[in-house]
């Protein structure tokens, strides 16, 4: 059973939703508009990041742990911080090749 529409009711329809359509494209033009130039304020430089001191101590325990590891004594030149993305990187190659494809 279909509902019959009164040509005034889809007038108000339609004039409603043109209403909706018109404040819609207002708001697009307002968000994609150039924002203003904000008061020209000197950057200052993102400071050096902060690196901790590794103390003798800790110097000293690695240095121990490596020795004992290779069983020969080393000289520590440098210490450093190494990303993670290769031991991510290897898991997921080990992952995979465990698995039995048939």
């Amino acid at each position: 059973m279909a509902k019959t529409v009164k040509t005034r009711d889809l007038t108000e329809m339609l004039e409603k939703v043109e209403a909706q359509l018109a404040a819609l494209a207002e708001r697009v033009e307002r968000l994609e508009s150039p924002a203003p130039a904000a008061a020209a304020a000197p950057v200052a430089p993102a400071p050096a990041p902060v690196r901790p001191e590794i103390s003798d101590e800790e110097m000293a325990a690695v240095s121990a742990a490596l020795a004992a590891y290779l069983g020969v004594r080393v000289r520590i030149r440098r210490i450093r911080l190494l990303s993670s993305r290769a031991w991510a990187q290897q898991g997921r190659v080990n992952i995979q090749a465990s698995h039995t494809l048939q």
